[in-house]
């Protein structure tokens, strides 16, 4: 009698990584909550505490703070502990300074919990990326790993709408305190999540990962191949900061990951995450109006997001990033122009929700998503966790930076101004982009590596 053997169902396979990815995107969401929520209870906590501009820019940028604290950690727990029990840390800490937020009997409090709810943001935005580029397939890892930053989106604009239900009766503390409910179900979540597979074949475990794989991948020659690529690369046995200093090409890539970020932060997207309501305000709309206006801002921002998810493994990394720069620019050099000539007419107020809502989709469909994607791309795998954990800090630090001097720069620099500038900056990256950024698509994660281990300039390694 023979015996035939059944694999299993290939959709049923790819069904099994996208519900994979998805879960660890999860950490996508909490993040976007976590930088929504704020907008809206922000002038609440003013009012309650009598606090200053100075200390507003503070619990804002408290947050970015610890988040980069978070993500140099994160570098030592992923490669020490996995992808996984990381991804449980963070979803363990969301849960705990969520309430700690919340329950804040006085400033000092509510800042010791935006910098532990930090670290938990440093630790995901870390880790999430990383794990979900190794499970994914070439194919679809660019899409998988723009669904986190859609998640991000969705968790934005869901922090949006309760902060602009809750503020007729403005319960900051509520605002605040039901993060922790989607952080619960992410914890759960992670739980079932497998272990990275280039983890574990860093740690030894191969047997462990041809498991992984096996559950993952559309058949057995797709599953030995990888194995076999990771392997190949695992004979470069320089980690971290040894190979950052023995190796000018991995410098090459660490150097090009911090610039990445710093270029994202500096689009001027977060200054409209975090004071959405003020620049509602400039624009001449009451309070109220400004947080409704700000949760059209969120729903703006998820459906654009839809565009870099289906188009990044078709269009390409290059020419979304360059029309996104170009969107962004345009939008703020606007709404700078008209801020400076004076908003007084409803005609105008239109106009100007119109050129930021643009400004909010060029960030959407290009630098929200993809500076993620290509940071988890061109990191080579020995040093993965170090270049990640360098990129990932830069986008912190800069994020505080942005954070921190917004309103001053409002008050010092002028409000015209201060649009104009972080116009002046998307014109710039628009010319980065086109000298220095590789197009990936397609690409695996390998044969980026060997090229940019071989010396091929950095716009050339996704050939």
């Amino acid at each position: 009698m023979s015996t035939t053997t059944y694999s299993v169902p290939t959709a049923k396979k790819s069904g099994k990584t996208l519900l994979t990815g998805g879960v660890a995107a999860l950490a996508g969401l909490m993040f976007g909550l976590d930088i929504g929520v704020i907008s809206g209870a922000l002038g609440f906590i003013a009012k309650q505490f009598s606090v200053s501009e100075t200390m507003q820019e503070l619990i804002v940028s408290s947050m970015m703070f610890g988040a980069a604290v978070g993500a140099i950690l994160a570098g030592y727990l992923s490669s020490s502990f996995g992808r996984k029990r990381s991804l449980i840390l963070s979803a363990t800490l969301f849960v705990v300074s969520s309430l700690l937020c919340a329950l804040a009997p006085s400033v000092g409090w509510l800042l010791a919990g935006r910098v532990l709810l930090g670290v938990a943001i440093g630790v995901a935005t870390f880790t999430a990326p990383l794990y979900i580029s190794e499970i994914a397939d070439e194919a679809r890892r660019g899409s998988m790993i723009s669904t986190y930053q859609l998640m991000i989106t969705i968790g934005i604009l869901v922090a949006f709408i309760s902060d602009a239900l809750l503020s007729y009766s403005g319960a900051w503390r509520w605002m605040l305190g039901l993060v922790a409910i989607p952080g619960a179900l992410f914890l759960a979540g992670v739980f079932v999540l497998p272990d990275s597979p280039r983890w574990l074949m860093m740690k030894g475990r191969r047997q462990d990962a041809v498991d992984v794989l096996n559950d993952l991948r559309q058949d057995d020659a797709a599953v030995q191949s990888e194995i076999k690529e990771i392997e190949d690369q695992l004979r470069n046995k320089q980690q971290g900061f040894a190979m950052f200093r023995a190796n000018s090409n991995f410098r090459r890539s660490v150097w090009f990951g911090v610039l990445l970020q710093v270029m994202q932060q500096f689009t001027g997207m977060n200054v409209v995450m975090y004071y959405a309501p003020k620049i509602f305000g400039l624009a001449g709309f009451g309070q109220n109006a400004s947080l409704w206006g700000t949760a059209v801002v969120g729903v703006v921002n998820v459906l654009a997001t839809f565009i870099a998810i289906g188009l990044v493994d078709r269009w390409g990394r290059r020419p979304m990033l360059i029309s996104g720069f170009a969107v962004m620019a345009i939008g703020m050099g606007i709404l700078g122009l008209l801020i400076f000539a004076g908003i007084d007419s409803e005609l105008q107020r239109i106009l100007a929700i119109a050129v930021l809502l643009c400004f909010i989709t060029g960030f959407a469909f290009s630098a929200g998503p993809l500076i993620w994607v290509l940071c988890s791309e061109v990191q080579p795998l020995q040093g993965r966790d170090f270049g990640i954990a360098c990129s990932t800090f830069t986008n912190w630090a800069a994020n505080f930076v942005v954070g921190q001097t917004f309103l001053t720069l409002l008050s010092t620099f002028g409000n015209a101004q201060t649009f104009w500038l972080y116009a002046a900056l998307n014109a710039l990256f628009i010319v980065v982009t086109i000298t220095l950024v590789p197009e990936t698509k397609g690409i695996s994660l390998e044969h980026i590596e060997r090229n940019l281990m071989e010396g091929r300039k950095l716009r050339a390694i996704g050939r």
